[in-house]
Order: C-alpha cells, then structure tokens, then sequence
C-alpha cells in the first residue's frame, strides 16, 4: 500500500473507506489528490479484503472542488501541462466510475464543482439535506468539461443545463430532485442508511456485482441493442459455469446462504 498524503484509505469488515484528508481547506483537491485517487483506486480494485468502497470527507466538507492555489498555477501553465491535468482528472472520474467493486458517495457541508464529478462517478451518491452543492465553474469563465459525462449521466442533458449553466448553489434535497445524488436526509439517517445499504451488498455474489457493473457499462456505453445479444448471452453463460455462479444457485435450491454470507 502507497503512503498517501491526502487521501487516507481504512478497512474494517470489508468496507473500504476513503477519505479526501485536506480538512483545513474542505478537501479541495490538486494535483497531488488527483493522482493520488488514481493510484488508490489501481490498488483497491484488486484488494479481496474490500468488497465496498465508501468515498467522503474529513472535516465540514465533503469536498470544496478544486484548491484555489492550485488553480492559480494552472492558469499560468502551458497548453501541453494544462491538458495534462486536465487528462489526470478525467482519468480520476474514470477510475472511480469503472471501479469492479460498488462504491458510495456520502457528502457533507459542500460539493463544489468537481466535487460533483467525484459523487457522480460513484454507483451510489447520499448527502444530507444541509449540504450545498455547485456547478460553479461558469462564474469564473470556464466549464465544467471532465465531470460532465458523469453529472449528465446522472442528472440527464436538460437538467445538466439548468445546474452548468446557471452555477446556481443548491441543498441537498434538490439534489435528490435532479437525480445528482440517489437520496438526501438528515446526518444520521444517513449514516445508518448506507450500513442498511452495505448490509444488503454484502448479500450479493463479490464477483457477480463486478460482472453486473460491467455489465451495465458496456450496455450503456458501447453496445447497441443487436450487439446485446450475443454479449449478454455470453456473459450469463461464463457466469452461470463460474465457481461462485455454481455455488449461487446450489444455495438458493438447497435453501441455504452462499458462502460469500456471513
């Protein structure tokens, strides 16, 4: 495991935890946090002992979008450097959007900017009600380029316009409206909600939840409905033949839990 320094990865009963750890300016992210990210979602996708990830912040934030110091260098740098962070965040989003393993958004205080790139990009995305939440990159004259496949995929084209084009801030229940986040409530619900949520994951085959978002990435992203067909009927083949298919259904017929069940 790399020594990070700002993102912290924990790990207790299967539950990977990471969290963005620059709490003195509400987790906004750089160029170290960016790499970092991706250099820790390389390492998870591979880690047995974690069967979920769940991403937020320490301190008020969740995160405040991109750090301002950060931002001023960038602006001074030349096309080639700029392309090349930008290409760093969008690799970021893509790693956490094709992570094999279910991942968890649960946001607080603030998500700014691309912020919402990092929630969006996670399967499941809870806040409570209190958070703010801004596509604020329009005010300062640029947009919001790499996070806009995973917002629109969330929110759809017209609502993406309405949150892109306005900047407006938002709380969290009208983030629930739009679609940017699967529930907003209160703190604690929430804490307890995502336990109930991992509870039900854990039920679930390991391998067959991997295979299931490969799954839904392929079909909503390269394959047109003929070429389903074959697709498809071959992955539920290859599943169905697998170690962890045979013992999925020898326990549903023999009325007993799988062995990946505690």
């Amino acid at each position: 495991m790399n020594n990070y320094t700002t993102i912290e990865l924990e790990i207790e009963n299967e539950v990977g935890t990471i969290w963005l750890n620059r709490p003195q300016i509400h987790n906004a992210f750089n160029e170290v946090m960016i790499v970092e990210l991706i250099s820790l979602f390389n390492e998870v996708k591979t880690m047995d002992a974690i069967r979920v990830l769940i991403l937020r912040g320490r301190g008020k934030s969740f995160c405040a979008g991109a750090d301002l110091n950060w931002m001023r260098d960038v602006a001074k740098y030349s096309y080639e450097d700029n392309y090349k962070e930008s290409l760093n965040l969008s690799i970021c989003f893509h790693k956490i959007y094709t992570c094999p393993k279910p991942t968890i958004a649960m946001v607080h205080g603030a998500a700014i900017g691309g912020a919402n790139g990092l929630l969006a990009a996670c399967d499941f995305a809870y806040a409570d009600n209190n958070t703010t939440f801004s596509l604020s990159e329009v005010k300062i004259g640029i947009v919001p380029a790499c996070i806009s496949p995973y917002v629109t995929k969330r929110v759809s084209e017209y609502g993406s316009k309405e949150l892109m084009l306005t900047g407006k801030r938002f709380k969290g229940p009208e983030a629930e409206q739009h679609g940017l986040i699967n529930k907003s409530m209160e703190k604690e619900e929430m804490e307890t909600y995502v336990k109930e949520l991992i509870k039900l994951l854990k039920t679930s085959g390991p391998k067959a939840m991997s295979h299931c978002k490969n799954l839904l990435y392929e079909i909503s992203n390269n394959l047109n409905l003929d070429q389903a067909i074959e697709y498809t009927a071959k992955m539920i083949a290859d599943i169905r033949a697998s170690d962890e298919g045979q013992e999925g259904m020898a326990a549903f017929l023999e009325k007993r839990k799988p062995n990946w069940v505690d």
